[in-house]
């Protein structure tokens, strides 16, 4: 977890981050963060155009950075052209972007972070940490907003000058940094609702034109961090990995982006077409909801869904083999992932006596929503409504239209799929979705004893107390959480054999292209 595991005080060095792991000689110390080298390559070569192919459909659209991003088109599109706080790192979990450098108070409550010298925005007005307070005050307005920012109040982010922005938590939080990875985008202050789409951002790309989900992205010659290599990105959404896919066979694009394990295992044969594989990107849970009056609000009838998954035959038949099988708690990329907790196999015995003993209705159907929004997302509910009919249970596959998944089920379904392009820490995931206030607690989950052992996790930088209160809260999602995680699938693009030093990071370190150059 890097920096977020040994904060720096006030009350010691007084230095930044970004000056501490120069000192230690194991951070990213530059603006870009996330870039990973290709050992492969030779000298990187300036100019031309990227064509990238995303997933997305047309009725999940938005241009607003501080929106729900259900569409990798729109995902990718915003990661190049507004900057967060921070991004993920290759050395170290959280690596400097626009903030070059953060320090916290002893009781880690209070978090100041200064703003990279001599970033401005696209049309040449220089960021100001009043333009980031106003930035980060809009996001946490948003109705997903106190998941994005937990235990921060809109009145406790002030300016201190004009490049340091202060935030002050509710309660003690050392993982506060990482918590600003994902959705911190930084826009002008004032910008009107109506202008968002054309707002200019402070990215290595600036924006040239967008139409229809697809984008040309024009490289900024002012960017705070290293100059990017290319000239221009062009963006073009696609409905279906297969469709995405048979564009880059055909010579269309350059690079097909999350494009899935059916689409690696048919282009593996191409000696043409580059396969990269990051293990263990993508998350593709099973929601139940926890709430009272749901079918599955009863941990013992949770439990009997996790016992009767084949954890091995959905990674091997959903996945195609390209992803492990997972043990119920998020954040399988975690160094601190719990490694004592017995891994969850298939017992239908055990299952059936649970659900009788929680007096579980067999003689109904119960619907699993699912979308094809992902390639697998569907096919993994329909194999899973298979395993269970061998325990007695009966599950009706009902897919949704993304844009209705969105505004209708996800937070508020009983039993529905979901999925995660990251795979982030235990910490991150029990902030954003499970503990009582999370914004995105998808299974409306409250439960105590977890809500205090994340508070414990978060409130100390000592390494013991930390690891003990992180071990105590992985226990608990594992026995009682909504979440049946059965697998990780792996991250894959597809490329051209031009397309050099592509990000090799998960979740949202992939996005960024700034590093990326053409043979």
């Amino acid at each position: 977890m890097g920096v977020t595991r040994r904060q720096l005080l006030w009350a010691g060095t007084g230095i930044g981050v970004a000056g501490f792991l120069a000192a230690c000689g194991g951070g990213d110390g530059d603006p870009k963060g996330a870039a990973a080298t290709d050992a492969s390559a030779a000298k990187p070569r300036s100019g031309g155009t990227l064509r990238v192919g995303a997933l997305g459909r047309a009725s999940a659209i938005t241009r607003d950075p501080h929106g729900t991003q259900a569409n990798e088109s729109d995902y990718l599109i915003l990661a190049l052209v507004f900057d967060t706080l921070t991004v993920p790192g290759a050395r170290t979990n959280t690596a400097p972007r626009l903030a070059t450098s953060w320090v916290s108070s002893a009781d880690l409550k209070t978090w100041k972070f200064k703003i990279a010298e001599g970033a401005v925005f696209h049309d040449g007005t220089p960021v100001t940490a009043e333009d980031v307070v106003w930035s980060l005050k809009r996001l946490r307005g948003t109705p997903s907003g106190a998941a994005r920012l937990p235990g921060i109040q809109a009145k406790n982010i002030s300016a201190e000058g004009p490049d340091t922005v202060v935030v002050v938590s509710d309660y003690a939080n050392a993982e506060f940094p990482l918590m600003t990875r994902f959705a911190s985008f930084v826009l002008k202050k004032d910008t009107e609702d109506a202008a968002i789409a054309k707002a200019p951002g402070t990215g290595p790309f600036r924006l040239d034109w967008f139409r229809g989900g697809n984008a040309r992205l024009v490289r900024n010659e002012h960017w705070y961090g290293p100059k990017a290599h290319l000239d221009v990105i062009e963006v073009t959404m696609f409905e279906t990995p297969q469709a995405m896919t048979n564009a880059l066979l055909a010579g269309q694009i350059d690079l097909a982006s999350n494009a899935g394990a059916v689409a690696a295992r048919t282009a593996e044969s191409r000696k043409e077409i580059q396969v990269l594989r990051r293990p263990d990107d993508m998350a593709m849970p099973i929601v139940m909801r926890t709430a009272e009056g749901s079918p599955f609000a009863d941990e013992r009838v949770r439990e009997a869904m996790r016992l009767v998954v084949d954890r091995e035959a959905m990674v091997k038949q959903v996945l195609s083999g390209y992803g492990n099988v997972a043990n119920d708690i998020l954040g399988t990329g975690d160094p601190d992932l719990a490694k004592d907790i017995p891994q969850r196999t298939r017992d239908l015995a055990r299952a059936r006596r649970l659900l009788k003993d929680a007096d579980f209705d067999l003689s109904k159907t119960y619907e699993l929503v699912t979308t094809e929004d992902i390639a697998g997302l569907a096919d993994s509910a329909t194999l899973f409504a298979n395993q269970a009919r061998e325990a007695g249970i009966r599950i009706k596959v009902v897919k949704q239209e993304s844009g209705a998944f969105w505004d209708k089920t996800w937070k508020a379904g009983d039993f529905y799929t979901t999925y995660w392009g990251t795979n982030d820490s235990v910490v991150f995931f029990a902030s954003k979705t499970m503990v009582g206030e999370a914004g995105q607690n998808e299974a409306a989950w409250e439960d105590a004893a977890f809500d205090a052992a994340y508070r414990k996790v978060i409130s100390t930088a000592d390494p013991k107390k930390r690891a003990a209160a992180l071990g105590e809260l992985q226990q608990i999602e594992h026995d009682r959480s909504g979440y049946l995680l059965w697998g990780m699938a792996d991250g894959i693009d597809l490329a051209a054999d031009k397309v050099r030093n592509l990000p090799k990071l998960p979740g949202y370190g992939r996005v960024l292209l700034e590093g990326v150059w053409l043979r």
